[in-house]
């Protein structure tokens, strides 16, 4: 089993980006399970949110508190929650910010990771430029699927496209199909 953690704020699509995770793992074969937890229920509070993959049905809903992969949609929340915690040498890290691991104060944390498993990405500002808006989640699941190869880049924009079908523009989901694509392609030359 694959677990994913991610930590960011209401408003980010951190609920969603769990949700489109599970569902591109469903696009490929494999079973997936996506929840939240809240904190008050505002835009802006600490948001967490879990996904599960496995290739077998998965019948438990409990937090994931050993992640194989930690999202941080927001970096602020690096040194006010542990939202390292739980990890291990081999946890995935990916952080939205256009700073690096030394600049964000986590240089020695990278340093205890395996290689290849820490990424920054500038996600919010990737957003900003293709959708006109600061929502990082599409971005960081493209980046996701480079980092880690637990998904592809095609179900993660197969899941995008289901998932705002009906819900934005189809200028706008091909524009989030955009951005998780840059994001991946960023992460792929790193």
């Amino acid at each position: 089993m694959f677990n994913v953690r991610f930590h960011g704020r209401g408003g980010q699509g951190v609920v969603t980006a769990a949700e489109m995770l599970s569902a591109a793992a469903f696009d490929m074969g494999q079973h997936g399970q996506a929840f939240p937890t809240f904190g008050s229920e505002r835009t802006g509070a600490p948001v967490v949110s879990f996904c599960r993959i496995h290739d077998l049905p998965i019948g438990f809903h409990e937090p994931i508190s050993v992640p194989d992969a930690l999202v941080i949609q927001d970096p602020t929340l690096l040194h006010v929650l542990a939202v390292l915690e739980g990890a291990t040498p081999v946890t995935y890290l990916l952080v939205n910010t256009s700073r690096s691991f030394a600049d964000i104060g986590l240089e020695g944390y990278v340093d205890w990771l395996a290689p290849g498993r820490a990424a920054t990405l500038p996600a919010t500002e990737m957003a900003r430029d293709l959708l006109g808006r600061p929502m990082p989640n599409t971005a960081l699941l493209g980046a996701f699927a480079a980092l880690t190869g637990v998904v592809t880049l095609d179900a993660v924009t197969t899941a995008i496209r289901q998932r705002f079908e009906g819900v934005l523009t189809p200028a706008i989901i091909e524009a989030n199909v955009q951005v998780a694509t840059r994001a991946f392609e960023v992460i792929c030359h790193v």
